[in-house]
Order: structure tokens, then sequence, then C-alpha cells
């Protein structure tokens, strides 16, 4: 289809010869003619009409001008699905996986055979309401989905303009509000886990560790070390000393296991693990873990990597002991971040040891922690006014 610069609509000449007109409509839908023109000229009077009736704000959707149904939004969004990239890079397993769900359980049903043309912001608004408020996660990611797919059509001139016009709907608010574990909690938690995932609940919680960068671990990610040195009167004292280096992770893809970066390019970090967990960890390398450089620290029990499934089976049992039962795996990651944040570590810091790319995360974090001090501010005073 030709287009001029500064005319309104387009003509496209078929194969037989003949000319066919379309326009975008103040409705944000795309219609042609309908029917074809023997010649250009012809073809764009008729556009002419069209538009000198917009302009009159005469315009009416005849229903002799056929919305044009050559590209549909399910045929368009698949498409964008297989080009996409950020920073040049095709998207991760586990982010298309997630993109193709969304599409396939909450957009498509609604727009998938709409002209990608067609769609309008009343459209939008109907979707988004009927979805309602029961999944506000889900809601906010297919819109956000939504619009980002309809902002490409948009630029690649398939679409005169964006009908994802509602303000913050690509955003959602916490529904529950997680509750970090106490240290007696996690204590509980870790020793009623079989012995070959108690490290494994350590590190998720003291060193803020996600599920598949836990699962990709291997022996030659961790240094361990143990050394004697004098403290200020003198005495000798072990000094034990840990990292885990982090620039892997592990999701399920398909029926199988893909490994990868991290979720972001700051998930690639060195955390230093407590002192007091290095003789845990050593324990679980001598006891658990293959000898190889390449072993890896949580292995599924047939070998390979541990699925979901597996872990949680055995988890849920343990913060029912713990009398967590609300507890959530990726929660163990929220508690230690918390307890980080109450050491007085700054947003860089947290940020570093968490991995996150954006301060808004990490600042959740140190907002707990200054609600948990001000509980024992407010304790503190408790044993002032009742002495």
């Amino acid at each position: 289809m030709t287009r001029t610069a500064g005319t309104f609509g387009g003509v496209e000449q078929l194969s037989g010869g003949h000319y066919r007109a379309r326009y975008i409509g103040p409705d944000g839908r795309r219609y042609k003619a309908p029917t074809t023109f023997l010649n250009k000229g012809d073809a764009r009077a008729w556009l002419a009409l069209r538009q000198a009736d917009i302009i009159k704000g005469e315009w009416m959707p005849s229903q002799a001008d056929q919305i044009d149904k050559r590209l549909t939004f399910r045929t368009y969004a698949k498409r964008w699905l297989d080009e996409r990239r950020v920073k040049g890079e095709p998207l991760k397993v586990r982010t298309r996986e997630h993109y193709a769900w969304l599409l396939d359980e909450h957009i498509y049903p609604t727009f998938g055979a709409m002209p990608v043309a067609s769609i309008t912001a009343d459209d939008v608004r109907a979707w988004h309401t009927r979805m309602g408020k029961a999944t506000p996660t889900a809601r906010a990611h297919a819109y956000g989905l939504l619009n980002a797919v309809m902002n490409t059509a948009v630029a690649d001139g398939k679409a005169a303009l964006s009908p994802c016009v509602i303000r913050g709907a690509g955003t959602s608010r916490r529904v529950k509000k997680i509750k970090p574990a106490s240290l007696t909690e996690l204590a509980t938690l870790t020793s009623a886990m079989p012995a070959p995932y108690q490290a494994m609940i350590l590190l998720a919680s003291w060193c803020a560790l996600r599920f598949g960068e836990l699962t990709e671990l291997r022996r030659k990610d961790i240094t361990l070390t143990t050394r004697t040195e004098r403290d200020k009167d003198g005495n000798e004292v072990v000094v034990n000393e840990g990292i885990v280096a982090v620039d892997r992770a592990v999701v399920r893809a398909g029926e199988g296991f893909e490994v990868g970066d991290p979720k972001t390019d700051a998930g690639i970090r060195d955390v230093a693990i407590p002192p007091h967990l290095v003789p845990v960890i050593e324990a679980h390398l001598r006891t658990h873990v293959g000898n190889k450089p390449d072993a890896l620290l949580f292995p599924a029990k047939q070998g390979g990597h541990l699925a979901p499934a597996t872990l949680y089976r055995q988890f849920y049992k343990a913060r029912d002991a713990a009398g967590r039962p609300d507890l959530r795996f990726h929660d163990l990651r929220h508690s230690g971040a918390v307890l980080a944040a109450r050491t007085g570590a700054t947003l860089a810091e947290l940020m570093a040891r968490l991995g996150h790319s954006t301060p808004q995360a990490a600042m959740r974090y140190q907002h707990a922690a200054q609600e948990r001090d001000k509980q024992i501010a407010e304790a503190l005073s408790k044993i002032a006014t009742a002495g």
C-alpha cells in the first residue's frame, strides 16, 4: 500500500491492476472501500470524500466500508512474540512462556480474532473491567503486554494509535503483605527439612538467593575460608568467610530445564555468606555434594536439577512445623532482605546483595526494617514506663 506523507488513507494496487483504498477512522479502526477502483485517482477521490465527512463531523462507519480483517491481533501478536528483543537479545525462556500464557489465557479470547487496527480504547476498558480484581498481578501483566504489542503495532503502521490509555493499569499493588520469618521460625523450618535441603533454606534466607539461582549452584561457585587471628585482647579467634558466586540460573522449559543468566544483569554478583553459616555449608559440601567442580549443590535424587514441586513437598511440611503455613519459598528471600536491611545496609548495598537493577524493591525491604525498628522502640518505651 502506498501512502504519501500528509495524505489521508492509502491506496494499494492489486495484482489484477485495480486499486484498493483504505483508511483509519476516528474510532481507530482500519476501514477499506467496499469495491476496488479502475485507477488510482478514483481511489483517492473516494478517500477524499470520507475525509471530508470526518472533518465535517458527519462521518459514520458505513456498512459499506468494510473493516480490514487481513491482520488479526493474534497473527500480529505471535509475530511480535517471535521477534521481540530486549537489549538486542531474544526473550528469556521464562519470560516468553509467561507472555504466551498471558496471551492464551487473558488476551486472545477477547482480542485474538479482532483486526489489530480495530481495537479501541472502549474495547480495552471493557476487557480490563471484565478481568476484575481477583488476580491483580495477572491483570496488570496482561494489560502491560497488550500495551507493548499495540505500541509496536502503532510504530509499524498497523494501527493509528494505542487503545491502552488506562492510567496505572500496568502496575498492581501487592495483595498479600509478606510477613518475614523470624529467626526462631527460620531455625525450626531449617531443622524440619530433610538434611540435603537444610543448607538450601539457609542460603535462601540469609543470602536472599532465588530458587533458580540456588538450584543451579555448583561446588565451584562456593568459596569458603577459615583462618585464625587475634582479637584486641590477644586471644586467638576463628574467622569464617564465604562467598557464593551467582552468575547463572535455571528455569523449567517445557519438560526439561534451561540454564541461562540470572533474572537481571544485576543478578550476576558475589554474595558474602554470614560467618555462622560457613561450617554448615562446609558440612553440606562434604556430605551431600559430589567432588567434581560442576557438581550441583542441591540436585534431584535421580540427578540433574531439582524440580520446584519436589522441594515444595518437603517445604510445606517444614513451614507447618514452624507455624508459618502462609510462608512461600520465595518469602525466604524477602526475609533475608529484611535481615540485611536491619543491619543498616544502604540502598546501593541492598541492591548489590539482592541482585536488583532498580531501587524500588530494595526500598521495600528498608521500609520493612524501619517498621520493625519502630516496634522495637515502642517496646523499649513500654519497658521504661513499666519500671
